[in-house]
């Protein structure tokens, strides 16, 4: 490939992100400090609960090397491929669709060993070459940490609407969670609040709470760091069951506490989002 024809496509590339761009309407990004929060489960449960609301929602899973969101909706069968000019996503339900590396491998278990540049491409490809159409909400699922992908997303988007932070309430991730919020505010990424994840556990047999990470942390640290405090969730095991079944239990496990507090708060993200005044949502007629 010549250097002209290099600098073509690099052109076209940036037409298509730029065009892509144009049509999403809100772009949120989970993000944790830490690994093993329960981010992939709320970002999923997050995209699923808004499309529920009858708002066009994409989800890219930005995990390169852990890329988990296919499992937890039951699709990890499915492979992308070209309809001659852009990549089709995987449509989950009629107003949901989703990208991820996993739908790229050939075997689950081979790992994916690329460098920062590699991620960057792959990243950007996800935003500008698949065919995502008009999209009031884009969900990014970002690794754990404020390293490549998550940095790569915010600049490649430019105008990320909100970050959302996932948490547990002990210290040692609270003090990462607190990092995630000095990464968004440098970036210009307002913060839409914290989500305080395993917040207590209550015993099936005598029905008592008890606070196996601690309680509260997630509130502290955004009363402390200035943002809001979108809510908590409770270690539940129909919760663990139901990722493991590709269910998202926002859907699937309706009555219960877990699926009202997220409902709950997919109407916070809603609202915060609508208060920022940046954007006007607009739901699908």
């Amino acid at each position: 490939m010549t250097d002209q024809s290099r600098t073509e496509e690099k052109r076209e590339q940036e037409e298509r992100l730029k065009n892509n761009l144009s049509r999403i309407k809100n772009t949120l990004i989970v993000l944790s400090g830490k690994g093993g929060v329960g981010k992939t489960t709320f970002a999923v449960n997050l995209a699923y609960g808004l499309s529920k609301k009858n708002f066009r929602v994409g989800l890219i899973d930005a995990d390169i090397h852990g890329p988990n969101t296919a499992k937890m909706l039951g699709i990890e069968d499915e492979k992308l491929f070209s309809n001659g000019k852009m990549i089709e996503p995987i449509r989950v339900a009629e107003n949901l669709k989703v990208v991820s590396m996993a739908f790229l491998s050939q075997d689950r278990d081979q790992p994916v060993i690329w460098r920062g540049p590699l991620k960057m491409v792959v990243l950007k490809q996800f935003l500008s070459d698949v065919a995502w159409g008009d999209i009031d909400y884009l969900v990014v699922d970002s690794p754990p940490g404020t390293g490549d992908e998550p940095l790569s997303v915010c600049q490649l988007i430019k105008k990320v609407d909100g970050a959302i932070i996932v948490t547990t309430p002990q210290d040692v991730a609270i003090l990462d969670s607190r990092k995630s919020v000095m990464f968004t505010r440098q970036l210009n990424v307002p913060v839409l609040g914290i989500v305080e994840n395993m917040s207590g556990f209550v015993c099936p047999h005598c029905g008592k709470p008890i606070d196996l990470f601690g309680t509260g942390g997630g509130e502290k640290a955004a009363k402390e760091m200035g943002v809001p405090f979108l809510g908590r969730f409770p270690i539940d095991p129909e919760l663990v069951k139901s990722g493991d079944m590709g269910k998202p239990f926002i859907q699937f496990n309706k009555e219960s506490g877990s699926a009202r507090a997220m409902d709950a708060l997919v109407e916070r993200i809603i609202q915060a989002i609508s208060d920022t005044g940046k954007t006007e949502l607009r739901e699908t007629q």
